[in-house]
């Protein structure tokens, strides 16, 4: 059979689209190496104008390295940069996000093909297993309504749409049934899931944590709007990982207007308190440097998040995205500029992380991942990473730690 290597690049969503991907070869074989191998697969990214360039670059690169492999690509680049680089003849053939399962057919496809699908499409597949993972990530939608103006994902990824819950549910159980006990739910726009089908997240959830099994339940980046009353009242479940990831953007209103926001710093401050009053960790998403953030402003947003009580941070300098509002937008900010700000953020989330992992340093819950040199890692309840020593294979295994180094970088265990 021919070998088949899958390049992933972005987002927990492609991560799972791969999986989909995987879950439908029948006539081919999966290869570890891209070198040796007959296809490869790029499943793309293309949340900035950053993103394609690294994507251009791996396919130049195995163009180089493997010259007779035929090169697919797949994912959101497909939609915005698919046309482009098949007349450029720099991939054989380019698959839409409604192909992926298809795509045991279209591998066999002998003649160059531009096949890019619709942007209405959920998928069906049941994934019952994860190559190379401990975790399972569950996809539950599609797609996002917002419209940021800094994003291209809402056209490249569509409305958003939900996912089947009986097929969430026979997907997860069927996992549960392989040994899986930490579920990663994910999609373009997580919070979003359920308005289409008169359902909403919080049910989800308590469906799903009565599967046996279910041992741990994380979630994927949600709005602040998305998480209500009905939400809030599970909060104290035992299966809920104590770590949510709120995505805020910016903590200047002004700023927040410009990206077309549609959460406010009061309101953020106010919703993240009552949260972490209940024993949680709490993560951010934050664009630095998009164009009108001047000195003031970001002083102020300092400021504020200083108040705010983070403990991770998803920050990222401002790349721009053609064909977005915020690309048209002035002033742009200096990329050595850019860059000082995103130090000086991440150095204060940073600190917070450390106080609060010092604060908290029994009762870990930790799922161990592949190990080295008797050395395992793993994130505990609250997202923090740990390091545990052990003279035995502890791979895939939870174990409950009491007392743990807590280092500047991540927190160390022996058993």
């Amino acid at each position: 059979m021919k070998k088949v290597y899958f390049k992933t690049f972005g987002c927990r969503t492609n991560q799972f689209d791969t999986q989909v991907m995987i879950s439908k070869l029948s006539d081919f074989e999966l290869s570890d190496d891209e070198s040796s191998s007959d296809i490869v697969v790029v499943n793309s990214c293309t949340v900035t104008n950053g993103a394609d360039a690294s994507v251009r670059g791996y396919i130049n690169s195995i163009k180089r390295k493997n010259p007779n492999a035929k090169v697919i690509l797949a994912g959101c680049g497909s939609h915005s940069k698919g046309e482009a680089l098949f007349e450029d003849n720099k991939v054989f053939g380019v698959m839409g996000h409604s192909e992926k399962e298809n795509i045991n057919e279209i591998l066999q496809k002998s003649d160059r093909f531009y096949e890019i699908g619709d942007l209405k499409h959920i998928d069906s597949t049941i994934v019952e297993e994860f190559v190379g993972k401990s975790r399972a990530f569950i996809k539950i939608q599609e797609g996002c309504d917002f419209r940021c103006s800094y994003c291209i994902i809402p056209s490249v990824r569509g409305d958003a749409r939900s996912h089947s819950e009986d097929t969430i549910l026979t997907q997860i159980e069927k996992l549960a049934s392989n040994g899986f006990g930490e579920f990663i739910l994910t999609g373009t726009n997580v919070g979003s899931y359920g308005k289409d089908q008169s359902s909403s997240m919080a049910k989800l959830l308590k469906r799903m944590s009565l599967i046996r099994g279910v041992r741990r339940i994380r979630l994927g980046s949600l709005e602040p709007i998305q998480i209500d009353d009905e939400f809030k009242e599970l909060l104290d479940e035992p299966w809920m990982a104590k770590h949510l990831h709120i995505a805020l953007q910016h903590t200047s209103d002004k700023m927040l207007e410009v990206m077309n926001r549609r959460n406010r710093f009061d309101s953020d401050l106010k919703l993240l308190e009552e949260i972490a009053s209940r024993g949680y960790a709490l993560g951010t998403d934050y664009i630095v440097g998009h164009p009108g953030e001047s000195d003031e402003i970001w002083r102020e947003a300092m400021k504020r998040v200083e108040a705010l009580p983070l403990t991770h941070i998803h920050a990222f300098s401002y790349s721009k995205r053609d064909g977005t509002p915020s690309a048209t937008m002035r002033p742009e900010i200096n990329g050595d500029i850019a860059k000082n700000r995103h130090r000086e953020l991440r150095d204060i989330i940073k600190e917070k992380n450390f106080l609060f992992r010092r604060e908290n340093q029994s009762g870990l819950e930790v799922l161990l991942e592949s190990g080295k040199d008797g050395v395992f890692h793993g994130f505990d309840q609250y997202f923090n990473r740990v390091a545990v020593k052990s003279s035995e294979d502890l791979s895939s295994n939870w174990v409950l730690l009491n007392d743990v180094e807590v280092e500047r970088e991540e927190n160390r265990a022996k058993i």
